[in-house]
């Protein structure tokens, strides 16, 4: 399985790793608040503090050389209420929000992993990311991406066209379908937060409620992680919505979610090890 980082996912890498010059240093330090826009090394707007980036950076891989971080699966639950299905989402990732929104909204629509090396074929496909309204950190954009399917000896891809308003300072979006085949429905929402994986060994009784409390109270040599929260719904266009073809389209469904998922855990583990 070939694994790839989004160039601007990348170049955060970079800068992680790379020591800046003196005078780069004292910019890094001069950065008043995260709302801020600045701009990364692919000339684009960003809204997150570049010099915690970079100490973040640091700090994971460090600690990754000790003891590598786990991700646990997904935790997914699923329910139906009159026809329509509802993915309840929770995952962990071992980055920082500012990293995991990059990997989630793929701002460059570049590829993330493909299913094998022989065939080259992507599990989903990003054909073209539209930019269709921007208010600062929010962008509404028009995604056409192309989902691979196999079933028994047959196989394909499935042409998707998604509506999303993504929020990089909140690091959130909504997304629904412009153009689907087989699914009247499909839409949901994701949502990053911080996780202050150190605060009880560094922080003792203190339990920091924002990412400034956090990095007070460890003395800057806190890791942050993030937690996604996710509602997918979705329900198959008539007659697909009928046995045992919808049974067919949910497995489908949840399962590619599921994958799609862990190659997002899969990839951040390339930014711990850089």
């Amino acid at each position: 399985m070939g694994v790839y980082v989004f160039p601007k996912f990348g170049s955060w890498i970079n800068q992680n790793v790379q020591q800046p010059h003196k005078a780069e240093s004292r910019r890094s330090e001069d950065v008043k608040s995260n709302s801020e826009s600045e701009k990364d090394t692919n000339n684009q707007e960003i809204y997150y503090d570049k010099s915690e980036a970079k100490k973040q950076g640091n700090l994971w891989r460090d600690a990754e050389k000790k003891k590598p971080w786990y991700d646990a699966p997904a935790k997914v639950k699923v329910t139906t209420e009159k026809g329509v299905y509802h993915m309840s989402i929770e995952l962990t990732v071992g980055l920082p929000p500012e990293g995991v929104y990059d990997l989630f909204a793929n701002p460059k629509n570049i590829p993330l992993v493909r299913i094998d090396d022989k065939t080259g074929r992507q599990l989903l496909e990003n054909k073209s990311r539209k930019v269709l309204k921007k208010d600062g950190p929010r962008e509404i954009v028009k995604l056409d991406k192309a989902l691979a399917w196999n079933f028994l000896f047959l196989s394909g891809s499935l042409p998707i066209t998604i509506i999303a308003d993504e929020n990089q300072k909140d690091f959130t979006a909504k997304y629904k379908k412009d153009k689907m085949m087989f699914m009247k429905v499909f839409e949901g929402s994701w949502k990053i937060e911080p996780l202050y994986v150190d605060s009880e060994r560094l922080c003792k009784q203190r339990l920091p409620k924002t990412r400034e409390e956090y990095k007070i109270c460890s003395g800057g040599q806190g890791k942050v992680a993030s937690k996604v929260t996710m509602d997918q719904y979705f329900q198959p266009d008539f007659p697909f919505n009928l046995p045992p073809v919808s049974w067919f389209i949910r497995g489908i469904t949840i399962n590619t979610t599921k994958k799609l998922l862990k190659m997002i855990q899969k990839t951040s583990v390339l930014f711990r090890d850089a």
